[in-house]
């Protein structure tokens, strides 16, 4: 009997090992998720046709790059009106994915090719290719490096001039592997991702491949717009201004948006918003 006393009492206290120690993992995972939604200053047109891949805020103009095969373009767009200013398609064999700027140049990622195209920021002329294993997702650059998704957890980190693999990171959503990662945007040493499938924002800490923030993205479209279209897809910042764009495959409609704490959603938008 004493024997049995003293076993209940080992796996009591083993017991009770395993919940502190369970809490402080949960104290050594770090801060919890913020909860962010999206507060929007201005909507704007965008091509109903385009299949959004990419999307890049620099000196006043937005550069987006589209997919499907024979349709893929990179396209500068006045930020104000929506209007497409120039455009360039790639060659019809390729599906393009991510865009990125890097100086004066942009570099678009296609779907399975292995290739990227390098195109000059200012006519679009081509300027090469970059070539990288497996599939291509999203893009961006981070001022030293390009970050890349390929649909999975994973984030890969690339040399600026070879385009060479420098390292990988997993992304976790509190502590569980956070698949499907697409289109992407840098800013200010964090990372910004559009989840596939899902009208949700992450923000990335890129040394441990944490998620700090989901961000809410649902319901900027009204419903007569959300006929036909695809997924949220496309994220870029406008750091003079301090808010984002974000649309999607197919949208006919951009946002200028800031990303708030979901309380402060009740907000209403600036008079032309939506």
């Amino acid at each position: 009997m004493i024997r049995s006393v003293v076993g209940v009492h080992r796996v009591v206290f083993a017991l009770k090992g395993v919940v502190v120690l369970c809490v402080m993992g949960v104290g050594l995972s770090g801060a919890a998720v913020e909860s962010l939604t999206t507060k929007v200053h201005r909507k704007i047109p965008h091509d109903p046709g385009a299949f959004t891949q990419g999307l890049v805020f620099w000196e006043g103009k937005l550069y987006e790059s589209t997919g499907r095969r024979g349709q893929s373009e990179v396209r500068r767009i006045d930020p104000d009106t929506g209007t497409v200013e120039h455009q360039v398609r790639i060659p019809v064999l390729f599906f393009g994915e991510g865009l990125a700027r890097d100086g004066q140049r942009l570099v678009m990622l296609t779907w399975h090719a292995g290739q990227a195209f390098v195109f000059g920021l200012t006519d679009f002329d081509r300027l090469g290719t970059l070539t990288y294993r497996g599939e291509g997702w999203g893009l961006c650059h981070d001022g030293d490096r390009f970050v890349m998704s390929d649909g999975s957890d994973r984030l890969s980190f690339r040399d600026s001039e070879s385009f060479t693999l420098l390292g990988q990171v997993a992304v976790t959503n509190e502590g569980l592997p956070l698949a499907s990662l697409n289109e992407l945007e840098c800013v200010a040493g964090e990372i910004y991702a559009n989840v596939y499938r899902r009208d949700t924002i992450v923000r990335i800490d890129p040394t441990t491949g944490r998620v700090t923030a989901r961000i809410d993205a649902a319901g900027l479209l009204e419903a007569a717009e959300s006929r036909g279209v695809d997924v949220l897809n496309g994220i870029a910042y406008a750091p003079e201004r301090e808010r984002f764009f974000i649309t999607g495959k197919l949208w006919p409609a951009m946002f200028e948006v800031t990303f708030v704490d979901e309380s402060a959603s009740a907000v209403p938008s600036e008079p032309n918003g939506h």
